[in-house]
């Protein structure tokens, strides 16, 4: 355990995301442009989709594959509840932020996944490709559960009637349904699935050989963007809101350890879905919270998933994760 989070520490994709974070904090000028930080990341979803969707098309539709994407519905529905309850009994949040924070703990954080799949493919273990299909799903039902877990707290205010979200929601139905890392993760995993290793070896020299470089640069950018939330928003986070922002990532890894057990994945595959369930969404579930829930305080949430659970999972929590997989039956 001490080797693998030694060695996750001073993996490059690790040291590039500390350096941005330090930088950050320390007031400097370095900064990764608008425009580029947004192909890198079209570039992962795309690279991280379609190698996704290849080795599916080798290993084809099986009751294991079906079951790791029901398995992972059923996390991020049921993940967001859980969030909410330990909040409500642990800090003086507003239910409307306790809701929003709830939200990201459901879903997901590809960048995690992808430095996640990194990180196994480098203890030597081998994940089932079909796990991006298990992210894409993981994306909207913890948004689905907040909702409806705000729509409750301010019924039990005695603001809003039935009916009077009926547009807001619709639209942010769409908004889920299209957005823009769902759309380019979902298609690149079924291109990747329609043309197989053929597809794959056409593309390698794009999609595989400078995979880690880019990544380096993403987090670097990633760090740039957590250490500036930490700087403007470390006073909202309370002790007991920052420590849920340490221990809620334990707490969905222990339930997706738990569900991984009947459906037979190995070892890197169980490392990666319960990865899934500790990380925190800080893309698509901001967005959808600033559209669902306007009141909600981005201060919190945001400052949260990206300054305090994605930096711990990053350095800490993956080496764990793939300890947990490899000690499960």
């Amino acid at each position: 355990m001490l080797d693998l989070v030694l060695a996750n520490l001073t993996s490059p994709i690790v040291l590039f995301f500390a350096l941005g974070l330090a930088a950050a904090l320390a007031r400097s000028d370095l900064a990764v442009p608008e425009a580029v930080a947004k192909a890198l990341a079209l570039y992962l979803m795309m690279a991280i989709g379609f190698k996704g969707g290849a080795s599916v098309a080798g290993h084809g539709v099986d009751a294991r594959l079906i079951g790791a994407v029901v398995a992972g519905a059923l996390l991020s529905f049921s993940i967001p509840w859980i969030a909410f309850q330990i909040l409500q009994r642990t800090t003086r949040l507003p239910k409307l932020d306790a809701a929003a924070v709830a939200a990201h703990y459901g879903s997901i954080s590809i960048v995690t996944f992808v430095a996640a799949s990194e990180s196994v493919r480098l203890s030597g273990l081998v994940a089932e490709g079909y796990l991006v299909a298990v992210a894409a799903v993981m994306e909207a039902p913890a948004i689905l559960t907040a909702l409806w877990l705000a729509q409750s707290a301010r019924k039990a205010a005695g603001r809003g009637a039935d009916g009077d979200d009926a547009e807001p929601q619709g639209a942010l139905l769409r908004e889920i349904l299209l957005n823009g890392s769902i759309v380019l993760l979902a298609g690149a995993f079924l291109i990747g699935w329609i043309t197989g290793d053929r597809g794959l070896e056409i593309v390698s020299p794009f999609l595989v050989a400078p995979f880690q470089g880019v990544l380096c640069l993403f987090l670097l950018d990633m760090g740039l963007v957590a250490g500036r939330g930490l700087r403007s928003g470390w006073r909202e986070l309370k002790g007991p809101v920052l420590a849920f922002g340490l221990y809620m990532p334990l707490v969905g890894a222990s339930l997706a350890a738990l569900v991984s057990l009947p459906l037979g994945l190995s070892a890197g595959g169980t490392a990666l879905l319960i990865t899934l369930a500790a990380s925190a969404s800080y893309i698509a579930v901001p967005a959808a919270m600033r559209l669902a829930l306007p009141e909600a305080r981005p201060a919190i949430y945001l400052t949260l998933s990206l300054g305090v659970t994605f930096p711990f999972n990053l350095t800490l929590g993956i080496p764990l994760y793939i300890a947990l997989a490899e000690a499960l039956p």
